[in-house]
Order: structure tokens, then sequence, then C-alpha cells
């Protein structure tokens, strides 16, 4: 089993990559969708958590309350996220076979907007799952399910 990793390294990876690339805008809400799905294939992947934290079934689409805690003071749903947003050094010692997945997925999902990100999530059974029983604009919190996170992507590496 992997060494599980703290999301803020990872998140400040997705920073560092996006930013240093000239990927362009990467707002506060597409940063929280990017590390989903970083989590989500990870699991799918390696039946494993890539990171020890989970997400929960916002209005918005999945949302990390650590991160968002971190950054709540000063950043907004569509605040662009800069290098100066890094919050230490510990990216830079993130292995190999982490930065390539990480990679992979930024990859494949940082060219979508924030809001086709969120929308993309809304149509997918995770988060539709965690939001049973709750309206369209209705405040929620409930932790999206690793084991049904699992699943879904799992599935659909066999399609």
């Amino acid at each position: 089993m992997a060494k599980v990793q703290n999301i803020l390294d990872v998140s400040d990876y997705i920073i560092f990559r996006t930013k240093s690339e000239g990927e362009g805008f990467l707002s506060f809400l597409k940063l929280q969708k990017l590390l989903y799905y970083t989590q989500a294939w990870y699991l799918a992947f390696n039946n494993d958590k890539l990171f020890d934290s989970n997400f929960q079934a916002w209005i918005h689409g999945p949302v990390n309350r650590l991160l968002f805690d971190t950054y709540k003071q000063y950043k907004f749903m569509y605040s662009d996220m800069l290098i100066s947003d890094i919050q230490g050094d510990g990216y830079k010692e993130l292995s190999d076979d982490i930065k390539l997945h990480i990679d992979n997925v930024l990859d494949a999902y940082a060219g979508f907007s924030s809001s086709e990100l969120e929308r993309m999530t809304h149509e997918e059974d995770p988060w539709i799952d965690a939001r049973k029983g709750f309206s369209d604009y209705e405040r929620c919190e409930v932790i999206i399910s690793d084991d049904i996170m699992k699943n879904y992507y799992a599935a659909r590496i066999k399609k």
C-alpha cells in the first residue's frame, strides 16, 4: 500500500503544474473538482485513497472541507488560484508515480472550465447518491462515499 498523501501537497502540485505551465485560469472551484477527480481515479486504479480527506456533496459539486477552510478567508468560488497560494514545499516531495497520476488527471480534465467540471460531477453517481433527499439548491454536507467513487470510476475503466 502506498503512503497516503497530504491533500494540501496534492492541491499545491495542481496549482504549481497549472500555473507554471501557463494553463490559464484555475478557479478555486476548478481546483476542488480536479482534486476530486484525482482522488476518484486513484481509488479506481489503486483501490486505495491518494489522500486521507473526503469530499462533501455541495450544491456546486464535490468540495473538500479542509481545502475550503484553508482558503475561505481570501478565496471565493471563482477566485483565481496563484503560485503564491501554494501552502508549502511538500508537493515537491511527491513521488514520480503520484505526480504522473495527477498529471494524467490534469491532462484529461484541466481543459474543462469550472462550470463544465461542476456539470460533469452533477451527472455522476457518487455526487448524485450523496445528495439523495436534498433539493438542487439545498445545503448538503453529506460525505461522498469512497466506495461509490471507487466502484463508479473503476466501472468506467472497463468500458
